[in-house]
């Protein structure tokens, strides 16, 4: 336990899967009380560090009326995550338009809508919290270098980082005590991993699952998928004031998969 971020109220979107309960581990246990966002809680969902809330974050109506749930229940809003993303695994001839859209909505749109909607609320909170309040947006590996069959996740993912640095430089330029940052993972264990390796299989991509699980292992120089504590332990860097300096930075947390 540390107090790090003690007194701070941080919500989270796409609470519910690996990175994202990893997330909300670290900042609770760094003093943060969490509002843990997903778009649905199954009844039989692990618990989550955090109070849980539902969000589409397609939904700026659902933007809203969780801004105001978190403005009545604490007052403030210290650290947004911008979690919340799908994959699109497909070659791009099979990719309908419909496809293309629902991976751009969630990944890009949401982001920006969680923008908007918290915009008020880190203002305020940033104005007398050591570093500001943060922004931290979850791209991917993705978003820095392209790869075959993920043309509209990459492209998602791209969009996400530059959406990060144009809020980053627009805030400093209107005088926002709101710093804005990217993380960049690479592979990480999660279910959303196994269901990209997967797709490789069915698309013919890997010849079994052993295969494509070794083939990803091995694009990262360290020779192993990350684990969601270690990406959550990047984004609690950024939501603490020991980041104060960074703005419009992208972390990446890779095991060396872009220094290629």
């Amino acid at each position: 336990m540390s107090d790090e971020l003690k007194g701070a109220v941080a919500l989270v979107t796409g609470a519910g899967g690996g990175i994202g309960r990893a997330i909300c581990t670290a900042l609770s246990a760094a003093g943060a009380h969490v509002v843990a966002a997903d778009r649905h809680w199954p009844a039989d969902a692990a618990p989550v560090a955090g109070e849980q809330a539902v969000l589409d974050v397609c939904d700026p109506d659902a933007w809203s009326r969780l801004m105001q749930n978190i403005r009545q229940r604490h007052g403030r809003l210290d650290v947004l995550v911008n979690n919340a993303g799908i994959s699109l695994v497909a070659s791009i001839a099979e990719t309908s338009l419909e496809q293309w859209r629902r991976c751009q909505a969630v990944n890009v749109e949401g982001t920006l809508l969680g923008i908007q909607a918290a915009l008020p609320l880190l203002r305020d909170a940033g104005a007398d919290r050591p570093g500001g309040a943060s922004i931290i947006n979850i791209s991917s590996v993705g978003g820095l270098r392209g790869a075959p069959f993920n043309a509209a996740y990459c492209t998602s993912k791209a969009a996400v980082l530059m959406l990060s640095k144009s809020a980053a430089l627009e805030f400093c330029a209107l005088g926002y005590p709101i710093r804005v940052n990217s993380v960049h993972p690479g592979a990480v264990g999660t279910a959303m991993m196994q269901d990209i390796i997967h797709r490789y299989v069915e698309l013919g991509a890997m010849a079994s699952l052993e295969q494509a699980t070794q083939a990803v292992n091995a694009m990262h120089p360290i020779g192993r998928q990350a684990t969601p504590a270690e990406i959550a332990a990047g984004v609690l860097f950024l939501a603490s004031p020991a980041s104060s300096y960074m703005v419009g930075s992208e972390l990446v947390i890779d095991g060396g998969y872009t220094s290629r």
